[in-house]
């Protein structure tokens, strides 16, 4: 049972994450244009595309998604206590038993 626990929670954590991080980089897609009145660089290691621009957008992208994925990750975490009564496997300290 253990086992079925662990895969609910990695399809669960991995289905999170992903729709955090897809929804982050629709919003700071937005944001860079709106901010910048340019389309984010597509691909910021580039030569064409200016430095402080590739280094602004990695630094900027890095943070949203990552923040995204840590948020959306923890809710679940919440959801799945709530509904099994204990952290997921991945989220147990080694002293606590499921």
């Amino acid at each position: 049972m253990a086992s079925d626990s662990s895969k609910v929670w990695s399809v669960f954590s991995l289905a999170s994450a992903l729709g955090a991080a897809a929804l982050a980089k629709k919003g700071l897609d937005k944001t860079w244009q709106v901010a910048t009145g340019r389309k984010p660089p597509e691909n910021p290691a580039d030569p064409d595309v200016e430095l402080r621009e590739a280094v602004a957008w990695a630094v900027a992208s890095g943070v949203a998604v990552g923040l995204a994925r840590m948020l959306a990750q923890r809710r679940a975490a919440s959801y799945y206590t709530r509904s099994t009564g204990h952290l997921p496997p991945d989220l147990r300290k080694d002293n606590q038993k499921a």
